[in-house]
C-alpha cells in the first residue's frame, strides 16, 4: 500500500511538472509572436517615415 501512495503522488508530481513545463513554453510561444509583431510594425513605421522624408525632400527641391 505504500508503494500504491507514493507511486501516486509521483504521476501527480509528474503531471504538475508537465503542465507547468506546457504552460512555460506557451508563455514563451506567445512572447516570440508579440516580439515579431512589434518588429514588423516598427519596420513598416519606419519604411513610411522614409518615404514621408524622401516626399518632403523632393516638394521642397
Amino acid at each position: 500500500m505504500l508503494k500504491t501512495v507514493k507511486l501516486r503522488a509521483e504521476e501527480q508530481f509528474a503531471a504538475t511538472q508537465k503542465k507547468a513545463k506546457q504552460a512555460l513554453t506557451e508563455k514563451e510561444e506567445a512572447l516570440q509572436e508579440r516580439a515579431a509583431h512589434v518588429a514588423t510594425l516598427r519596420a513598416l513605421r519606419m519604411a513610411k517615415e522614409a518615404a514621408d522624408k524622401e516626399a518632403a525632400e523632393k516638394g521642397a527641391a
